[in-house]
């Protein structure tokens, strides 16, 4: 993962194919990886991450599983036919519930990897607190990153705030998926904990996360470079 390409994952929110695989048309040469979040993935189903594979990108299918232990393994097992290569789950369904997902994934030996969602990066305290839980912000992440890891997957998802804490934490092993990233001077939109491209992959994000930041500018493919640009610096 020693080039700028290799960390960016750009995220294709579009309600349809064909205007995700129009947009990918924009930014050909320059980008591996692709984010199919629910939007797209409930819209165009299970053919989008087939089409992408098809041409040769990465897939990171951000599906937030969050159900009982049986049902998320089966799922798993569903989505490590289509040839994602990273999955969300959320780390607050449980450890039983993780164990399930990260075995579902092992059995089917294609290589898809579980991330465990720790706090959404648009929740801050204020929200968190309204679901029950009044433990801050950095405290609930740790709580479930060390669990998801415990229950054996791979990776995390969080905030860039929390990913410095983490890799001290947890060490150099496990994957840091990280969206909230914006240039520096971009609006933060619906996102509360956010950071630069170069300050995320400082404090020890393996891959990061853009969307609107690309998706909603005026020149895709400029924008795409800028935030590689960025990457490259911090490498």
């Amino acid at each position: 993962m020693s080039q700028p390409q290799d960390r960016l994952i750009v995220a294709l929110d579009y309600p349809s194919a064909s205007e995700a695989l129009q947009f990918v048309d924009q930014l050909s040469g320059q980008i591996l990886w692709y984010k199919v979040g629910l939007e797209l993935y409930l819209a165009a189903g299970p053919s989008i991450v087939q089409t992408l594979r098809d041409r040769g990108f990465h897939i990171f299918l951000d599906l937030k599983l969050h159900d009982i232990p049986n049902t998320v393994r089966g799922a798993v097992r569903s989505v490590s036919r289509i040839g994602a290569s990273l999955l969300t789950v959320h780390s607050a369904g449980g450890p039983h519930m993780m164990q399930a997902a990260v075995e579902a994934a092992a059995e089917a030996e294609t290589g898809l990897k579980i991330l465990g969602v720790t706090v959404l990066t648009s929740m801050d305290e204020p929200q968190l607190a309204a679901t029950g839980v009044h433990r801050p912000v950095p405290q609930q992440v740790e709580l479930l990153a060390q669990m998801a890891r415990t229950a054996g997957a791979p990776g995390l998802i969080c905030s860039p705030l929390e990913c410095a804490s983490l890799r001290r934490i947890l060490g150099p092993d496990p994957l840091l998926v990280v969206p909230g990233i914006r240039p520096a001077g971009a609006a933060a939109q619906d996102q509360s904990r956010i950071a630069t491209p170069a300050d995320a992959l400082r404090d020890g994000a393996s891959y990061l996360v853009v969307g609107r930041p690309i998706t909603q500018a005026h020149d895709p493919s400029q924008a795409a470079a800028a935030i590689l640009t960025q990457i490259a610096s911090a490498l």
